[in-house]
């Protein structure tokens, strides 16, 4: 470089002084950063506040959240739980001394399945009835005792007494078989067949007993007392057959009450004035 120069940049930057460059966000673009820093940091603090607001309005603790508490044997719940999803446990049960509910807006369905999930028993409780599907149905006693079972092919009562609490009673469209059956005390027991006829079959005997009341058989047609072997007894310190038919007297004077029982070839029954010897011969037109 000639001297001249050199000369004439050194008085220029002699008489100028030194040149400073700054380095940085100065401006409109400082006051941006600025305002997202702050916005950053509002954001943080709200966040962190939901955090912990969630956390103590749903109870989480060490040992679980809200009602919810993982215990060595398995989840607690206390107090009432709902369950969008279906529910998987091996056991559910309640706590010592608490019941147990189930509560549904519509049905609670329990089913038990095999290990191709095929329905094999079904216990479904609605608004309209509680209906069990299975192929056996059966009610016990703590001890074992069998109260009552329900198959294809039978039903079982196992209690000592069956009580029927109905005003009407009960039907029985075909036939029951029992060793006893008998009315609660106080109560009048009545079998009736209002369109068919009533049967009674025993191989060893039929014993009607009212130890404290009266016995009363009513038909429409016919009463038939029948024995094939046997003999039928009528035992009673007074025996009445109030409506029977009357043969006429032998004499038109004659005002006696004492009266013969006479039995038609037929089997028809009725009175005829006692005489000195059988007037049933007599009024034989009554058979007719």
């Amino acid at each position: 470089m000639p001297q001249e120069q050199y000369a004439h940049r050194s008085t220029m930057q002699t008489s100028e002084g030194p040149q400073v460059y700054k380095v940085g966000i100065y401006g409109w673009r400082k006051r941006c950063l600025y305002f997202f820093v702050l916005l950053l940091m509002i954001l943080i603090l709200v966040n962190l506040a939901m955090t912990i607001w969630i956390l103590k309005v749903m109870n989480f603790t060490i040992d679980g959240m809200g009602n919810l508490r993982i215990t060595e044997k398995g989840l607690k719940l206390e107090g009432d739980s709902e369950f969008l999803k279906p529910l998987y446990a091996k056991e559910i049960r309640s706590r010592p001394g608490n019941p147990l509910y189930f509560q549904s807006a519509r049905n609670v369905t329990v089913n038990i399945l095999n290990e191709k999930t095929k329905v094999l028993t079904r216990l479904v409780t609605g608004p309209q009835a509680v209906e069990a599907h299975s192929q056996k149905f059966e009610v016990k006693t703590l001890s074992g005792k069998l109260l009552f079972s329900a198959d294809d092919n039978e039903v079982v009562v196992g209690a000592e007494r069956l009580r029927v609490l109905g005003a009407e009673g009960t039907v029985f469209p075909k036939s029951i078989e029992t060793p006893n059956v008998r009315a609660d005390p106080f109560k009048e027991l009545r079998l009736e067949s209002p369109t068919r006829a009533l049967v009674m079959e025993a191989p060893k005997g039929i014993e009607i007993n009212a130890e404290a009341g009266s016995l009363k058989a009513t038909c429409r047609t016919e009463l038939r007392l029948e024995s094939k072997d046997g003999e039928i007894t009528l035992n009673s310190a007074k025996i009445k057959l109030p409506n029977l038919p009357q043969g006429s007297s032998s004499s038109a004077g004659s005002r006696q009450k004492i009266y013969e029982l006479c039995v038609c070839p037929n089997g028809r029954l009725f009175l005829s004035q006692a005489g000195t010897s059988s007037t049933c011969q007599i009024n034989t037109n009554v058979c007719l």
